[in-house]
């Protein structure tokens, strides 16, 4: 299979990839254009020995790493054109925010993206966690964590102030996160969705949600429960026990690109 036909179908992804990278779509599309003229001149320059699309990508970043192309739109026009993400993105040290997009935007996994970044996965997770705190930088907030075990309570708030957010409250009843929500709201809820007294942390956030819009992570032992193929599905859906690593990226991811929940989430029955 040539080479062009292997990159084709990763274009549109790598398109992607190079606008959020570049905090500017045209700036992107001329990285993409100087990566395809790299490979044209010398077609070494794609590896052979990984998939076309990793390929494509550890091609990309080598250019994006190597030249500046200077076809950034006026300071004015790209603060009318670019997005509230674009802007976020360029205040992120250039490592990091390319480890950050490769595996919390395009999908790729840690050891995929060490392969894309030609460095050791235990460096992606150092750059990942450094796009965290940078993220945390530009947008602290206060996190009220739903969970009625105190060792996964404490943990998650743990993990919440290392990335520089505060917890101002630990529900451990759907009555309690109410309550802390009437007195004040967070920017961001973690919660799981069966809590001590039997209540449900899923139905406590389905009404946090009728007042006001925020970003939910669940993080459960059931996923199963809300993964019943009935829209609307939570957008962010952690499975206990959980790895440290991945509740702090979602938590980044969540809050980088505002993705706020979307009610009422459905729960389904556990067979």
């Amino acid at each position: 299979m040539s080479i062009a036909t292997q990159i084709a179908p990763c274009l549109p992804y790598l398109r992607r990839f190079a606008r959020s990278l570049c905090g500017n779509q045209d700036s992107g599309d001329a990285y993409v254009v100087h990566t395809l003229e790299a490979i044209i001149a010398d077609p070494s320059s794609f590896p052979t020995d990984v998939e076309p699309k990793i390929a494509i990508y550890r091609a990309f970043v080598r250019v994006w790493n190597s030249i500046n192309v200077n076809t950034l739109a006026s300071g004015a026009q790209m603060e009318a054109d670019a997005a509230l993400t674009d802007r976020r993105i360029e205040a992120i040290t250039p490592r990091p925010r390319q480890a950050f997009l490769l595996v919390s935007v395009e999908g790729f996994t840690r050891e995929e993206a060490a392969q894309i970044l030609d460095c050791p996965v235990a460096h992606v997770t150092g750059f990942i966690d450094d796009a965290g705190r940078e993220i945390s930088a530009q947008m602290a907030t206060e996190i009220l964590i739903i969970e009625d075990e105190p060792i996964i309570a404490m943990d998650l708030e743990t993990l919440v102030e290392g990335l520089g957010h505060k917890v101002y409250h630990v529900a451990r009843t759907h009555k309690e996160a109410l309550a802390a929500v009437r007195r004040e709201r967070p920017g961001m809820i973690l919660a799981d969705i069966q809590l001590a007294d039997g209540s449900s942390g899923l139905e406590a956030v389905n009404e946090i949600l009728m007042s006001f819009q925020v970003p939910v992570i669940f993080i459960t032992a059931y996923p199963e429960r809300l993964l019943t193929g009935l829209r609307p599905e939570p957008t962010f859906l952690i499975a206990k026990p959980f790895q440290p690593d991945t509740v702090k990226a979602t938590i980044s991811q969540a809050l980088f690109f505002d993705t706020k929940a979307t009610m009422p989430v459905k729960e389904g029955k556990v067979a």
